[in-house]
């Protein structure tokens, strides 16, 4: 639910008089050319850094073979390339065409690479495939698993002591192959098919970010792994009702606010007799969550992270993993919840320390910890949050990561000491909007990726510390000049004030023509939940043409970041809708509304819609139900109407367990307000939607009936939270939302 999904609908294109010679495409966007023509698609630089020295890689398109790609290294210093994988090294025998590079991983010496193709989704990502080693000293390319079934290998690693062992997860089973001999061996025992080893189940997939469930000890003798059993989690059903004659009932386990969450483990399995050593892990394993889990710069201990249920504890501990004792080094409290998801974790001092970031003193910032946990000492200082760590480097000892102490709606890359000295904005000033980084693993090279709302990336490769600019990679030339020859809206970024000390972000799209003298429709994009922020100064793609189309043709586009999303404005902002989502948020979306109307006379009052996605579907109906006299029309895709109906990590770690909060529960969830609705309500939902079932919808819309509500629905068979599966699924989409929007948010007097 709380991946906020920047959707996009297009009004039709109004057809321009001719001139003379026709234009490639004239000043106005059209539906078509965004979402069918991809005319305005912008370009990334996709590459990988390898080990200090040996620069980065990149798959490019091949001379010799046609429709297939190389594998090319770069010197970052002279742009000198040589390409390490031909195409045409990489055709299986019997084959034609040379494998499709979905990912790939080199060993250390190069001599072997490992590829990853023909995947398969599993949840969000394709995480399911086919892999294969070519051995570029002899040529040799060789498929990994044996008689495994096409695509069903996951995570497959070298090991980092011996390039002849790969270890990956099949059919939920932890497995080593040896390249030499090509034995294949089986190190985890599913005692039953609830157990899940080396990968995760849906919760864990989605709310903790866990994907890859093992990690290799650095001496390449042992595998440490997370094991589920997810005996007992209720199952969820749905109905693949358009492939065949009759209905395929989909099965799988999802925990559902309050309900029994699966048993979580971590063992380390001895590649030597292939015995598994499991951490004594305090508390009921149903009701904690081991968070994070890697090896403690050594092959004998790991550090592992354990949040409890409510998750406003974090036991950060050290595990012996012969004995399977676990010692607690440092413990992390809130008074709400504590997010893992922006941790970072690294030794230092050759393993006397290590890092940890945390909100404990009412900023994001990082922490050096002794490794028995007796020395806690932060390293950055301030009334800022760092946003994300990117590279701490014990040569030049200097710590990067990205934040914006000034303005939420930026990010910068800045620089500290270890010492927590020489705090220093390393982004050139001049370029507002949003920088990324990815840093070499010397420390030494970044390539650098530049956007904002008006502007598409560009990305160059930079020197550091100095930013000093080696080459332009990618600046989307031919993008920028379609979007010079369009009629450009007006943006802008500013706050508005809806209390007497609070502030919150907005952003404005006005249209290029506006007469402060009309009247003009405003339309919302609103997300609002607390694991996203829609102000943000970057590009947007399709879904900031989408607001750049309506701004053409009439209407006024805004989004606002209220209380409770990840906006970095200190844990007191975060964290101030704990136990009440959905009531606080909407209370200050409709504030704030309200207030923009007083502060430009040429927004019309009768005419304000409001739409999102997901998270931003369910606040899309709190404030059509809650604020029906201000909000006059809204599109929601994908809500959660109740938030009982969502899962355990998510909802709990913001609402609490339900039996504590039965009234925040209900006071939260939009269908307890469903019968004040009086503006005109479009819903779409993928009744094949895994992350917010359509179980949800299809209470919503019962209770609408009940109270005689009328409204307009859109089910997706056979869609997932994406609504994007299905030949012309997304052009249907977006064709139907922009009907609705033009029917009941008209443009005009």
């Amino acid at each position: 639910m709380h991946r906020c999904l920047l959707s996009t609908l297009l009004l039709p294109l109004i057809i321009l008089a001719a001139d003379k010679k026709k234009p490639e495409f004239g000043p106005l966007l059209s539906l078509e050319q965004i979402y069918e023509k991809n005319e305005f698609n912008s370009k990334g630089y996709s590459m990988k850094w390898l080990d200090p020295g040996q620069g980065y890689v990149r798959a490019e398109k091949s001379k010799e073979t046609k429709d297939a790609q190389d594998i090319v290294q770069y010197n970052p210093a002279t742009g000198r390339k040589n390409i390490l994988v031909m195409a045409k090294t990489l055709i299986p025998k019997g084959e034609k065409k040379p494998l499709k590079l979905n990912s790939y991983t080199f060993t250390e010496d190069l001599s072997k690479v490992l590829i990853f193709t023909n995947t398969r989704r599993v949840w969000r990502r394709n995480t399911r495939g086919d892999y294969w080693v070519l051995n570029r000293d002899n040529g040799q390319l060789k498929k990994l698993g044996g008689d495994a079934e096409e695509s069903t290998l996951m995570f497959a690693k070298f090991s980092p002591a011996n390039s002849n062992h790969v270890a990956y997860v099949r059919e939920k089973n932890i497995y080593v192959e040896d390249l030499g001999s090509g034995q294949i061996r089986v190190l985890t025992n599913r005692e039953s098919d609830t157990v899940i080893n080396g990968t995760f189940d849906w919760v864990y997939e989605e709310e903790l970010g866990l994907r890859d469930g093992y990690r290799w000890s650095p001496d390449g003798k042992a595998i440490a792994y997370w094991q589920l059993d997810e005996e007992g989690v209720p199952e969820m059903n749905m109905l693949n009702n358009v492939s065949g004659y009759y209905p395929k009932l989909i099965t799988f386990r999802y925990p559902k606010t309050g309900e029994t969450n699966a048993i979580g483990r971590v063992g380390v399995v001895q590649l030597e007799d292939g015995k598994t050593t499991w951490m004594k892990m305090p508390g009921d394993p149903r009701n904690h969550y081991i968070a994070r889990m890697d090896w403690a710069d050594n092959s004998s201990q790991l550090l592992l992270q354990q949040l409890n249920r409510l998750q406003n504890q974090n036991k950060v501990m050290l595990a012996e993993v012969r004995s399977g004792k676990v010692k607690i080094a440092f413990t992390d409290e809130d008074q709400a919840w504590i997010e893992v998801r922006f941790g970072f974790t690294q030794w230092i001092e050759k393993g006397k320390q290590f890092t940890y970031v945390s909100e404990r003193e009412g900023w994001r910032q990082l922490y050096f910890v002794s490794r028995e946990g007796r020395k806690v000492r932060k390293v950055t200082e301030g009334k800022y949050d760092i946003i994300r760590v990117l590279k701490l480097d014990e040569v030049s000892q200097l710590l990067y990561f990205i934040a914006s102490p000034d303005n939420a709606t930026e990010r910068y890359l800045y620089q500290i000491g270890l010492d927590g000295e020489g705090l220093k904005r390393v982004t050139p000033l001049g370029q507002n909007g949003s920088h990324s980084y990815s840093i070499s693993s010397d420390a030494k090279w970044a390539f650098h990726t530049f956007s904002n709302l008006d502007s598409p990336p560009v990305t160059n490769l930079i020197e550091l510390p100095s930013h000093k600019t080696v080459r332009v990679m990618e600046e989307n030339q031919v993008l920028r000049e379609k979007l010079s020859k369009l009629k450009r809206p007006q943006t802008e970024f500013f706050r508005i004030k809806i209390a007497k000390n609070l502030e919150v972000d907005a952003y404005a799209i006005l249209p290029p023509d506006l007469d402060s003298k009309k009247k003009y429709p405003l339309l919302i994009y609103v997300y609002g939940e607390p694991a996203g922020q829609t102000t943000v100064n970057s590009w947007r793609g399709s879904g900031g043409l989408w607001h750049w189309m309506l701004a053409q043709q009439g209407y006024v586009v805004m989004s606002i970041d209220n209380r409770g999303t990840t906006a970095p404005r200190g844990n007191a902002w975060r964290k101030s809708i704990y136990r009440q989502v959905g009531i606080l948020a909407s209370k200050d979306q409709a504030a704030a509304v309200k207030q923009v109307l007083k502060d430009r006379p040429y927004l019309d009052a009768e005419r304000v819609g409001v739409w999102g996605w997901s998270g931003g579907g369910s606040m899309t109906l709190n404030a059509l139900f809650r604020y029906p006299d201000l909000y006059r029309m809204g599109i929601s895709i994908a809500p959660v109407p109740n938030q009982r109906l969502y899962d355990t990590i998510y909802q709990e770690r913001y609402m609490g367990i339900p039996k504590d909060n039965e009234e925040g529960y209900k006071k939260g969830s939009p269908i307890t307000f469903a019968k004040n609705l009086k503006g005109k309500l479009l819903l779409v939902h993928g009744t094949t939607d895994d992350n917010v079932h359509y179980q949800g919808m299809a209470k919503l819309i019962d209770e609408l009936v009940a109270n005689k509500k009328q409204f307009e629905m859109l089910a997706y068979p056979n869609r997932s939270h994406s609504v994007r599966e299905g030949r012309n699924t997304t052009i249907h989409l977006r064709t139907a939302m922009t009907d609705f929007l033009r029917r009941t948010l008209p443009v005009g007097p």
